[in-house]
């Protein structure tokens, strides 16, 4: 039956259905896209021939909701949706979000703050016995212990707060079904713990890796912060397939999480099997009346056509969830998904997309890493591109060139990022990208994530230095003359990063002066569970060095380091006077913030001026 999978009993009886197999629980709507992380784990089961339904956004201040389809035989899945909870609900300065993308309408307050252990503690009270499996983003980022920027403290594993069974980290496919089958067998679900890409509870044999345990790294002194590095840079090297070990963190007397090894990522043949699936590619048709789900504009005519990601930014989560081994689909695959997008009749001949974590990313750094796994002391573009890497973007220009020629194709773009670092260093193909993303895949503008330009920042984010920036802006804006378009770039930056100043701001400030940028959106740093950068934040020191890191965490410091970005704005001068002032610049007050200002009435001093005559 070609139809979106059941959310009701009303859905179940049309099927015949007496019973599922699983419950799926997700903070989000139910939207049946491969975007989705809902849409995709109930799929692969579906065609593995398991009874799916999907409880989206159950009412959790009771038990009734979480009956809805009755006893599934074998599990309740459960995630948070497509975004974390608290991020979802929370801006970086702890303000309540008024409105949730992935909800009916855009309506905010359809999902509890930490949703996963909210959801799963009402599938436990609803049907004692039935295994609680949970997984998706929020869940995987906490698997261990873990700095929670909302509580300002050091929070147990995720999987002893949700009393689940079993925690799936990373992409699911294949463990949901490693353990489907197990249960299926009749397996109790105590006695899975082989599982790679799960966490367990239980007690670690005698070549596990134990890591320092959680009294040791919850404290709030200096001792308990190095331990917490220790430990996050333990799992940090240790997180792919090849190299990664079973690990340990201990809890009280006799009490353990185990981390099996990672999930080896799919391959080609399997991507293409799990995008070829079914999708109605759409939200669920209930929700029409309601305004539908926004989250779905921006994916609806987009392709995903890789995953993982090796560019090691410290502040991105991919690096701890998907991995940093880079798989993608075929071409023939990525041009019958074109074809479907095609074939929508509210298609107006745009693809918003063809890429993934990083666009330009196709296949795996390099060979070697397929035999001996990722460096682990050792990253693949920083500070300077490896002299193993592979470089090439010959693949992705066919992919391009393919879904260009799809009939009823007028333009695609890509808009889910470039690395300009990896660009410039393919000495074959990066001239030719570059020629063709300028000529067929920019809408006018560009948009690059050079984040900062300040050496000390960058080299914490993991970044490359702002000349291989100015390289790339100059060889696109050369590119554009040379072929006749007017075209700009915007960059994206991020304020307050650990090791950023109030000094590091002021020079990016000043660099946007000189170059007449003006970022289209700036984001303040955020610390979300699982990157490298929130273990800065948290500890003060990078862990994979041991150096201290200077963190801005006082409000009015971020605001400051913020309001820089923006020193045009005119609700921000003000702000920016405040900074340069604590920082011992005045001297710059009239080099960013432009005309003099009268010191009396806070307006641009326009005495002894003559007025022009009206025309």
């Amino acid at each position: 039956m070609f139809d979106y999978l059941p959310i009701s009993k009303k859905d179940m009886k049309k099927r015949g259905w007496d019973q599922v197999d699983f419950v799926l629980i997700t903070g989000d709507a139910y939207v049946d896209h491969p975007s989705f992380g809902t849409a995709i784990i109930s799929r692969v089961l579906e065609s593995r021939g398991y009874k799916v339904a999907i409880l989206s956004q159950p009412d959790w201040k009771s038990v009734d909701d979480f009956r809805r389809f009755g006893r599934p035989r074998l599990a309740f899945l459960i995630n948070s949706g497509n975004v974390d909870s608290m991020v979802n609900h929370f801006s970086v300065f702890k303000h309540r979000r008024r409105d949730d993308a992935y909800s009916p309408g855009g309506k905010a307050g359809k999902r509890p703050d930490r949703a996963v252990t909210v959801y799963s503690n009402r599938a436990r009270e609803a049907y004692k016995g039935v295994p609680v499996l949970i997984g998706g983003l929020e869940a995987s980022l906490r698997r261990f212990g873990h700095y929670d920027y909302w509580d300002d403290k050091v929070r147990r594993s995720i999987l002893l707060d949700s009393k689940a069974d079993i925690l799936m980290y990373g992409m699911g496919e294949r463990t949901v079904v490693e353990i489907a089958e197990a249960l299926d067998s009749g397996i109790e679900v105590k006695d899975i713990g082989w599982i790679k890409g799960t966490c367990v509870k239980g007690i670690p044999d005698a070549d596990d890796v134990i890591l320092p345990d959680f009294d040791s790294i919850s404290g709030n002194d200096e001792e308990s912060k190095a331990n917490y590095c220790k430990s996050f840079a333990m799992q940090y090297r240790s997180n792919d397939a090849v190299n990664g070990k079973r690990f340990a963190e201990k809890y009280g007397e006799n009490l353990y999480v185990i981390q099996n090894p990672p999930q080896p990522p799919l391959e080609r043949e399997e991507l293409d099997d799990v995008y070829a699936l079914p999708f109605m590619r759409n939200y669920h048709p209930s929700y029409e009346a309601l305004g539908g789900v926004p989250a779905i504009t921006e994916v609806k005519y987009s392709i995903a056509a890789n995953r993982g990601c090796f560019g090691g930014c410290a502040f991105c989560a991919i690096t701890y969830h998907q991995g940093r081994e880079v798989r993608s689909r075929s071409k023939e695959s990525i041009v019958n998904e074109a074809k479907l997008i095609a074939s929508d009749k509210d298609f107006k001949g745009y693809i918003h997309d063809v890429g993934g974590p990083t666009a330009n990313f196709r296949n795996p750094s390099c060979k070697l890493q397929l035999k001996k796994g990722m460096c682990q002391n050792k990253d693949c573009l920083f500070p300077h591109p490896c002299k193993m890497l592979e470089a090439d973007h010959s693949d992705y220009l066919d992919v391009l060139h393919a879904v260009r020629n799809v009939e009823g194709v007028k333009k695609v773009f890509i808009r889910s990022g470039i690395r300009y670092d990896y660009m410039l260093a393919d000495k074959t193909y990066g001239s030719k990208f570059l020629k063709e993303l300028c000529e067929n895949h920019v809408s006018g503008i560009l948009k690059v994530a050079p984040e900062h330009i300040s050496d000390n920042v960058l080299c914490n984010m993991h970044k490359p230095g702002v000349n291989v920036f100015d390289d790339f802006c100059a060889r696109y804006k050369k590119m554009n003359e040379k072929i006749g378009k007017k075209q700009f770039m915007v960059p994206y930056f991020i304020s307050s990063h650990p090791g950023s100043t109030l000094d590091d701001a002021i020079e990016l400030a000043l660099y946007l002066k000189n170059t007449g940028f003006v970022p289209d959106q700036v984001q303040d740093f955020y610390p979300t569970p699982g990157t490298l950068a929130t273990c800065m934040y948290y500890t003060e020191r990078n862990p994979l060095t041991g150096e201290p890191v200077y963190v801005a965490k006082n409000m009015k410091e971020k605001k400051m380091q913020r309001a820089l970005m923006h020193f045009n704005k005119k609700e921000n001068r003000q702000t920016v006077r405040e900074a340069l002032e604590a920082a011992g610049r005045p001297e710059l007050i009239p080099v960013l913030l432009g005309k003099k200002v009268d010191e009396k009435n806070k307006r641009p001093d326009t005495r002894n001026r003559k007025r022009k005559k009206r025309v």
